[in-house]
């Protein structure tokens, strides 16, 4: 029961990692719509999320040993790409794309993370092998899924028999952005930002070896992080008005981003990092996808187009190309370790076809 419990558990984790993101485009469309600035957003948010995992890292990681400048100087860098960077570039280009569209280039990072890897040196590219051809093609046709999203709409498709827009222009708040150009801006904030995620992702992966507490390190990335986005904030927004927070939108906004998805859920992403790794953290992406595209549909008068839904199964395609390449030559690796471990002489020949 145990063993299997602890092959599920980091599944479980992911999927419910995923729910709580599409949540998140979906609260952040609402609050950018409702006039938010996204600057002010993403500094309540790390402040919301400090606040939580503090508490964490205090109550389970008490017996840590001293942090060394090393890792403060990783976590500085881990704050700065996936706080300040990635969620100002993320969550800006909902306010000049769709949700879906958004989510959708999201699904591109493990293609990035690998490409990344390959030029710093943390993975090898290995093109003679079947497993290091599935990776680089598949980065190649995940990359042809995010321009076929993005440059072609083709036939739409209406899913629902009924129509709820909460986008529906209102006073007082900002007008929808349509326009070709705006959308593709959109698309390249996006882009950069998946960029930030896979650096952050490796920065973690380092991390997690050299100091294996991924709830004291989370901790310290957030307060970091708070303290880097306020300072931008507050030279960027200068009008104290985006700064109050009601009983409305923004606060449940900042609130449940906050708690539940940059504190909670960015500690199971830092457990299943460093248990599984981050290509594995990254697999589960396309189910943000689906429910974004779903929901945002329904409520947010979304299209689905023929595009959209090409695009979106190219980039899924390609996704589990590079896992499927990595997961064999991680089977590999572990089925080596094995035998050398048990001190067999026939460890160094090939055990699987890579």
């Amino acid at each position: 029961m145990g063993s299997m419990w602890d092959m599920v558990k980091p599944a479980l984790l992911m999927v419910s990692v995923q729910i709580v993101f599409s949540a998140c485009n979906v609260l952040y469309k609402l609050a950018i719509f409702d006039g938010m600035s996204t600057i002010v957003i993403t500094a309540y948010r790390l402040a919301f999320a400090a606040i939580t995992t503090i508490p964490f890292a205090l109550l389970f990681e008490r017996k840590r040993p001293k942090m060394t400048w090393r890792v403060f100087f990783l976590s500085l860098l881990s704050g700065l790409f996936i706080g300040t960077l990635f969620q100002n570039l993320f969550y800006g280009a909902l306010v000049l794309a769709s949700a879906t569209l958004v989510s959708a280039i999201f699904n591109l990072i493990p293609a990035i993370t690998f490409a990344l890897a390959v030029c710093f040196g943390l993975e090898k590219l290995n093109w003679g092998a079947p497993t290091g051809k599935a990776k680089v093609i598949g980065t190649i046709v995940g990359l042809a899924g995010a321009l076929l999203l993005t440059f072609y709409k083709g036939v739409e498709f209406d899913i629902w028999p009924f129509h709820i827009n909460l986008l529906e222009p209102k006073d007082n708040q900002i007008e929808r952005v349509t326009d070709t150009t705006s959308e593709l801006l959109g698309v390249l904030c996006a882009v950069v930002s998946c960029f930030c995620f896979s650096i952050w992702l490796i920065i973690q992966a380092k991390i997690s070896e050299l100091y294996p507490y991924p709830q004291s390190s989370i901790a310290l990335m957030c307060v970091i992080a708070t303290i880097q986005s306020f300072i931008l904030g507050f030279i960027v927004e200068s009008d104290l008005n985006q700064w109050k927070l009601g009983w409305d939108i923004r606060l449940l906004t900042v609130a449940f981003s906050g708690i539940g998805a940059s504190g909670i859920m960015y500690l199971a992403m830092a457990w299943v990092v460093q248990t599984k790794g981050p290509l594995y953290t990254s697999a589960f992406n396309p189910i943000m996808l689906l429910i974004v595209a779903i929901v945002a549909s329904m409520i947010l008068d979304e299209k689905l187009n023929l595009g959209s839904i090409l695009g979106g199964m190219l980039i899924v395609c390609g996704l589990y190309a590079v896992l499927w390449g990595k997961g064999r030559e991680i089977q590999k690796k572990n089925i080596l370790e094995t035998f050398k471990a048990d001190g067999d002489p026939e460890a160094t020949k090939p055990l699987l076809s890579p």
